[in-house]
Parts: structure tokens; sequence; C-alpha cells
């Protein structure tokens, strides 16, 4: 058997070499002149070692009690080496915050996300959820403490928010269940418990004699000219907001003036094709002097990595004068809807416009150019009527024109 000032005088060799104890414990010495303790059995006819520490931080009469432990497994069926992992697989899981898992959650969805869903997504986490709740660990966290975040947010009274965060936490929740990471999704326990939000609509102007001074207060903005361009152009695209200030120079072709959106930008992840009239175009021409270096038609001041944030294009109209509840960045969208239905477009031609979806998906996928001909017509009589408001004249709405 080993004794302490054995251990303690042992010398390195040329090669590793062990000094054995009692019950397979032995001090294995390498050329380092670094000293383990080995622990070596036979677990169903196999032979193993365990490694029990360095001495001298783990002394020999520690080395022997984890020995004693070890050998106790083995006589219980059990193998220690296993049993270490799980044990380490375990502590492993238990430090696995909400946090951690939220972002590799976020990591393999983003995959499918569009990108204004990535950023308003980990815009929640990042502002709301991590700050309460991020460092706790996933398997701890219970109903009432996701409760307090949300509730937080509710206080503030952004009640459709704390809604999308409890429905981003039960997703998380519930990765993590699927991981072994925690075996509780406590979102699900929390449903009732939130004030419902208000269903709104996005406010919008779509009576032609308030069109006029909307698009003449645009036209006067005195602000930053990349946000005025956004202003500008977005009546006569009448893309979603994430669409228009996520735009790239790529998407554009001045030759074939179409603004071409790929799918993993729209909402529905169908491609989708603007046409664009020739007052885009000359607005296009205009911002690329300023902005066609870089990536993004309408680029943050502060990086150019970034585009403009979602709430420049409705900061700009409160600044005009325009209050949330009579016009939002999405209400051009309304707007354009309303008016050219009344004109009498095709329902078909508008809606495929608004790249609204139709129930068949899969037919969807391949018709994103459907009725182009038409669309390039009702974009460009769509802007020149806007001109027209604009100019004050009395414009009388033209009907579609088939052919």
């Amino acid at each position: 058997m080993l004794t302490d000032a054995a251990a303690k005088n042992a010398k390195p060799k040329a090669k590793v070499y062990r000094l054995a104890d009692s019950h397979g414990l032995c001090l294995e010495i390498k050329p380092s002149g670094s000293k383990h303790w080995r622990y070596r059995y036979r677990f169903q006819g196999k032979a193993n070692m365990l490694s029990l520490g360095e001495y001298p931080l783990v002394s020999l009469a520690k080395a022997r009690k984890k020995c004693d432990e070890a050998r106790e497994l083995l006589s219980d069926g059990i193998d220690p080496s296993q049993e270490r992992k799980a044990e380490k697989k375990e502590r492993e899981r238990q430090a696995r915050t909400f946090k951690d898992v939220g972002e590799e959650w976020v990591a393999k969805k983003s995959q499918k996300w569009t990108a204004l869903t990535i950023e308003r997504n980990s815009g929640i986490l990042t502002r709301y959820l991590y700050p309460e709740i991020g460092d706790t660990p996933i398997a701890d966290i219970e109903p009432p403490e996701l409760l307090t975040a949300l509730r937080k947010m509710e206080s503030r009274g952004i009640h459709e928010s704390a809604k999308r965060a409890h429905q981003l936490a039960g997703s998380i929740l519930g990765y993590g269940v699927a991981s072994g990471y925690c075996t509780r999704n406590s979102a699900t326990d929390l449903k009732g418990a939130l004030t419902p939000p208000d269903v709104t609509h996005f406010a919008s102007i779509t009576d032609p004699r308030n069109v006029a001074p909307l698009l003449r207060s645009i036209d006067g903005y005195s602000g930053q000219l990349v946000t005025k361009c956004a202003l500008r152009l977005a009546p006569l695209v009448f893309a979603r907001p994430g669409e228009l200030r996520h735009a790239e120079w790529l998407e554009i072709d001045f030759d074939a003036a179409e603004w071409r959106i790929p799918a993993e930008k729209m909402k529905k992840r169908r491609p989708h094709i603007v046409p664009l009239s020739r007052q885009a175009l000359d607005i296009l021409q205009e911002l690329h002097h300023l902005t066609g270096e870089g990536k993004y038609l309408f680029p943050s001041l502060r990086t150019t990595s970034r585009p403009i944030s979602e709430n420049t294009i409705n900061a700009a109209l409160r600044r005009m004068g325009f209050d949330k509840s009579e016009m939002t960045g999405h209400g051009f969208r309304s707007m354009a809807s309303t008016i050219l239905h009344e004109q009498g477009w095709p329902s078909d031609v508008v809606e495929r416009q608004l790249a609204h979806i139709e129930g068949n998906s899969v037919k969807a996928a391949y018709n994103y150019a459907e009725h182009l001909p038409e669309r390039r017509r009702m974009m460009q009589s769509w802007a020149d009527y806007l001109d027209g408001l604009k100019a004050g004249a009395r414009v009388t709405p033209l009907r579609s024109k088939s052919g």
C-alpha cells in the first residue's frame, strides 16, 4: 500500500509509470512530473480506468474515499465511468440558463425567419426577457417568475409585446424540454394570466381628399433626406414597413423597373415583385447618389450595416403632425388597397401586389409573377393618380383596363 511520503517523493521517469495502492487504486506519474490518481477496474469483463483527481490537490485519503465510492457503484452493477458522464451531463443541463437556450433556439429558428422576424423576436428577448430571467437556469424557471417578467411589460402598456414575449418564452421552454435542458414548460401554466391586448388596426388615410395633404407634407419633410425618400417611396410601392426598410440595392433592377424581394424577407416566405413606376424610379435614382455604395437603400444613421429602425417612418409621420390614430407606416398599404379597389382594379391584381397569399400555398409559391403586366399598369396609374392628388387637380379615378 502507498503512503503519503511515497506519493510525495515519487520522481518522474522517461515513461509513465504507476504506484499501486489497493483495490485498483494507483498513482500515475508522468514524465512531466504531474501525478494523477487512477482507479483500475473491470466492468462486464472489460478493463476500464477512472480518473480520481490530481495529487496533491487530492490527497491519498481522499483518493481512497473516491475509490471506495466507485467500488460501491460497481457492487450495484453501475459503471463508475458512465455514472460520472451522466452526472457531468446533468450539471451541464442544470447550468444552461434561459438565455443560453434562447440563443440556441433563435439560431436554429432564424434559418427560416425573415430579417424582420429575427429583429423583432430578438429585440423582445433582449429588451424584456433576458434582463429578467436570462441568467436563471432554465430548469429552475417557475410560472410566477415568468409571469413577473411579463407583467412588467404589461405595466408599461405594451400588451401586444407581452403576448409575443409569452409565446417566445413558451417556444424556448418547449425547446428546452425537448432538448433535455428542463422538464417543464412554465409558459403553458400562464394561459389566461395576461391581459388580452386590444385588437387594433393600422391607422390609415384612405379618403383621397386627405391623401393629398399627406403627400404634400411628405414632400415638405425637413428631416433626414434618407427618411424623406423612404416616406416618398412608401405610398408608391405599398410594401410592408419591414420589407421597405430592409430593401437592398441588389434587389433593385433599374432596367426592368422592378424591385424583387427575396422569399426570406417576405412575411409568407414567398418571393415578391414590385413593379416600379417612373416616379418610384426617380426617387430611387436620387437616393442612389446618397446610399448606392452601401447595402441598404435606407441605412441607419449610426451604421450602414443596418437599416433604419422600425420606428423611423412612424416617428417622421408624428413629426409632420399625423397622430398614430390617423396614419402609420403600414397604413400606406391600406390606403392603396382601399382606393385601388374603389377605382375598379381587379381584386386578384391588387391582392397579388399586396403579397397576400392565396389559400393554395403550393400554387402561390409559383405565382409571384402572376398578373405582372396588369400590376405594372396599375402601379403606374396609381403613381400618376397620387401625383394628381398632390397637385390639387380634380382627379377622376381611372378604371382598370384589360389588355
